[in-house]
Order: structure tokens, then C-alpha cells, then sequence
């Protein structure tokens, strides 16, 4: 048997197993079983998921997607994040930076082609740097939209033909807020001012009032994911 085959077996064992766990628990069966070869994925809303990473394996390596079209808020977490958690941020960039890419393709991609510039600027380097790891975590959560309601807390990533970790899938977003109450952890402040999923400013809008975090995301277009987990 394959050492792939494994991993998907060890994904799908430990889906029906851990599925009652707590993100602790979750983290720490991660770290046990990959260790080195396990890493976190942050967008850096917050610091939730790679807080507790840090207390399953400290000096965790946490990946952040720098596409070149963050916000400076978004940026400004990332470094507070590597000052104060014992973790390692890597800050994995796009082959091409965005003049180069505006040069290939046209200016403001984003705005002609989501999709593409997605792929471009998130999924291909993604990609890259997870070349390195067996497994990864996420901040995926059942509540964030309709699209996510299935999330296992461990899953089979067949397309990278990793082991992904949603540690905080059964999650509210009021565990999340009572989490980072208790804890001190740190939120991007975009958060504060309406910008509940964050990701790229040109594709990034404050959500309305009731509607879900993830709405503010390519709002007016049927995108709702940038392919990272779809």
C-alpha cells in the first residue's frame, strides 16, 4: 500500500474518530502523526487556529498567502502574529508580482477574471509551499456559509492528495469570539469594521447586517471560493 493511500485512510478514520474532539485534541492527533510535516494555513483574520496549533507543536511553520493585494491591516497582523506566537510565519508570494502579472495578462485582473487571478495569486503558490507538508490546518468553519455546512473536522484533500485539518469546524462564531476573549488573541481590525472574511482588498467588501461571514467576499458575483478549499 501506497503512502498515499495511507493518508487518505489515516484522513478518513480520523474524520469519524475526532469528529466529537475538541480543536485540542484535533491539533495535538495532527501534530503527533505528521509532525514536521504538518503546517497551518492563515489568512490572518485572526489568530485563533495558530494559537492553538502553537500549544499542540510551538514553533508550528504557519503559511501566509502575501498576493500582493492585501490589505495593509491584513499585513500588519501577519507581523504582529510572528512577534508574539511561537510560531514560524512563512510568507509564500505569486511567481509574478502584480505589475509583472498586470503586464501578462492586463491590469486588474481580478476584476475581468477572479478566477484566474485567484489561481495566479493564491492556489498556485499555495500549491508550492504545501509541496513541503503532509498535512495542513485551516480555520474552516460549518457556520461561515452554506457552501462549508459539511466541513469534517479531517478530510482527504484529494487534489494535493494531503491530510487537512479543520480543527474548528463544529465551531460557532460565538465559540470563536469567547475563544479570543478568554485568550487575548489577536483579530485582524478589519474585523471591527465590518470586513468579516477577509481576503484581498479589491475583492473584499463589508458584510450587510444577518447575512453570512462569508457573503463580502466577490459580493455581486456567483464566486464564493477562491479555490484554495474547493
Amino acid at each position: 500500500m501506497t503512502a498515499t493511500l495511507d493518508h487518505e485512510r489515516v484522513a478518513l478514520d480520523a474524520a469519524r474518530e475526532l469528529e466529537d474532539s475538541t480543536p485540542q485534541e484535533i491539533l495535538a492527533w495532527a501534530a503527533h502523526t505528521f509532525g514536521d510535516r504538518f503546517c497551518v494555513l492563515s489568512s490572518m483574520a485572526d489568530a485563533v487556529v495558530l494559537s492553538l496549533a502553537a500549544q499542540a507543536k510551538p514553533g508550528i511553520d504557519v503559511v501566509f498567502l502575501d498576493t500582493g493585494y492585501h490589505f495593509a491591516e491584513t499585513i500588519g497582523t501577519r507581523d504582529a502574529v510572528a512577534a508574539t506566537y511561537e510560531v514560524n510565519v512563512i510568507s509564500v508570494v505569486p511567481a509574478q508580482s502584480v505589475a509583472e502579472q498586470d503586464a501578462a495578462y492586463g491590469k486588474d485582473l481580478f476584476a475581468r477574471d477572479p478566477d484566474q487571478c485567484c489561481a495566479l495569486r493564491k492556489v498556485a503558490p499555495m500549491n508550492a509551499a504545501l509541496a513541503n507538508y503532509e498535512a495542513w490546518a485551516t480555520g474552516l468553519r460549518r457556520d461561515e456559509s452554506p457552501t462549508r455546512a459539511d466541513t469534517p473536522v479531517v478530510q482527504w484533500d484529494a487534489r494535493r492528495r494531503k491530510v487537512k485539518v479543520n480543527p474548528i469546524a463544529r465551531w460557532t462564531q460565538d465559540d470563536v469570539d469567547k475563544y479570543i476573549a478568554d485568550n487575548n488573541i489577536l483579530v485582524n481590525p478589519l474585523i471591527d469594521d465590518g470586513y468579516l472574511s477577509i481576503g484581498c482588498w479589491p475583492c473584499t467588501a463589508r458584510v450587510e447586517a444577518g447575512a453570512d461571514a462569508r457573503s463580502g467576499r466577490w459580493a455581486g458575483r456567483s464566486k464564493t471560493e477562491c479555490g484554495i478549499h474547493s
